[in-house]
């Protein structure tokens, strides 16, 4: 009986040796634990955190052409990028028809143009364009030029003035006429917002006054790719081109 209390007393005493071992353990191993799981969680937290939104903003400025390339439909390409400027022409007695696009396309937003518009020819069928195209029936203009006899006599257009054509092509097909002076620059600028019911409205400005504005029958599906243009076209006057017409842009952007 003696033994049996001896052992049970050396089985009692082990016991609590190993429990006061073990608590030591748990005490301190939470310590180095908790202290990972906080550097993970920090880490964590700074690669997750988003970064600030990068500008909309897209400018070229015609140091190259890089994101352009040629869209020409009529003639040879007539056109050059030198000390920052875009020139683009036609020449006389043809039926030019000089473009350059944006590589990549684009939906809402404000769509600027920074323009020379020269002289050009009296009478001459020759437009000077800025505008957005995705198809025929897709398509938001600024077309200038000095017009014919009777958009001219119907606008009172002075010598000195030109026309300029602000068009939806289609969807709906809606066109509205202003004049301006010739012989000076201009920021031409187009600005795609979207109405209630997710279609685009559009607003053509020059110098940031409103001009016109359309509601369209489309939305973002449509996107739509920038151009700049000089092209001899029959509706914008009353002859061929006797003269070489020609257009500088300065910049153009969108944001």
């Amino acid at each position: 009986m003696t033994k049996n209390y001896c052992k049970a007393a050396c089985v009692a005493i082990a016991m609590l040796l190993f429990s006061c071992a073990s608590e030591d353990i748990m005490e301190e191993a939470p310590k180095q634990t908790n202290a990972t799981a906080t550097n993970n969680t920090s880490e964590m937290s700074r690669n997750t955190t988003p970064k600030t939104p990068v500008s909309t903003l897209k400018s070229w400025d015609f140091n190259d052409l890089n994101e352009w390339e040629d869209a020409t439909q009529v003639g040879v390409p007539n056109y050059f990028a030198e000390n920052g400027i875009l020139k683009m022409f036609t020449n006389a007695n043809t039926w030019d028809r000089t473009k350059l696009k944006s590589v990549a396309t684009y939906a809402t937003g404000t769509y600027s143009w920074r323009v020379y518009v020269p002289e050009m020819g009296v009478g001459d069928c020759a437009s000077i364009g800025a505008f957005l195209y995705n198809d025929d029936t897709h398509e938001l203009d600024f077309e200038i030029g000095y017009g014919n006899e009777a958009i001219r006599q119907e606008l009172n257009a002075a010598s000195d003035e030109l026309i300029v054509y602000m068009t939806s092509q289609g969807n709906p097909f809606y066109s509205f006429q202003h004049k301006i002076k010739r012989q000076q620059w201009y920021t031409l600028s187009i600005t795609l917002a979207l109405n209630n019911k997710k279609k685009y409205v559009a607003t053509w400005k020059i110098d940031n006054q409103i001009l016109t504005t359309k509601t369209l029958t489309y939305g973002t599906q449509t996107k739509f790719k920038i151009f700049c243009s000089v092209e001899n076209l029959s509706f914008i006057g009353d002859h061929i081109p006797t003269t070489q017409n020609y257009a500088l842009f300065d910049w153009v952007e969108f944001k």
